[in-house]
C-alpha cells in the first residue's frame, strides 16, 4: 500500500500579498485566520466568534479553525510575535529629540 500526500483544501481561506501582509484570510474579507485563532485561544466558542463577526458564516469560521489546527505552530508563532510589545517597539523608529 502506498502512502501519498494529499493536498488539504480550505474552501474559504485565501492569501494575497496585498492583503494582511499575505497572511491567510477568509476569502472576501480582511479577517485573518490569526484573528479567528486569537479569539479561539481566548476561549471564545464558535457561536461567540460568530456573534462578534456577524458578517461571517459558520462554514467560514470552521474553515479558518481547520486551517489554524493544521498550521498551529506557524500561527501561534505569528500571534506571539504580534503580542510582543518589545518587538513592536523595536520596529518603530524613535522620533528625533527636539531641543
Amino acid at each position: 500500500m502506498s502512502l501519498t500526500a494529499r493536498k488539504l483544501d480550505y474552501p474559504y481561506i485565501t492569501s494575497n500579498p496585498g492583503i494582511a501582509g499575505g497572511r491567510p484570510v477568509i476569502a472576501g474579507t480582511r479577517i485573518t485566520v490569526n484573528c479567528i485563532a486569537g479569539y479561539y485561544q481566548l476561549g471564545m466558542s464558535i457561536d461567540e466568534i460568530l456573534d462578534s463577526l456577524r458578517h461571517l458564516t459558520p462554514s467560514q469560521v470552521h474553515s479558518a479553525l481547520a486551517y489554524y489546527f493544521d498550521h498551529q505552530d506557524e500561527i501561534n508563532s505569528d500571534l506571539e510575535e504580534a503580542g510582543n510589545v518589545e518587538y513592536w517597539k523595536s520596529q518603530v523608529q524613535s522620533p528625533p529629540v527636539r531641543q
